[in-house]
């Protein structure tokens, strides 16, 4: 099992398997998200498309995700947030 520092929970968990995405940024998430962190943001990308009815076949729903994602992981101000949505609920 690998073992990475993952930055979005601040701990050294279990590394993914492989780039989740594809290019930099792909590589960029495998060295620095755990397998706990990604599933957090399936989790939250899954809440978006919900959320704003996106429509993955549509280049500006793709773009919306990838930009989301990146700030989910390596923003401070984090991703768009879910309305109506408390993670204490």
């Amino acid at each position: 099992m690998n073992i990475v520092k993952c930055i979005k929970l601040n701990q050294k968990l279990e590394a993914l398997d492989r780039a989740p995405y594809p290019g930099e940024l792909g590589k960029k998430i495998l060295n620095n998200i755990s397998k706990q962190g990604w599933k957090l943001w399936l989790e939250h990308q899954t809440m978006l498309i919900n959320e704003n009815n996106l429509n993955l076949m549509d280049s500006n729903a793709q773009n919306y995700l990838k930009e989301q994602m990146e700030k989910f992981f390596f923003s401070k101000e984090g991703a768009d947030k879910i309305k109506g949505y408390s993670p204490d609920e």
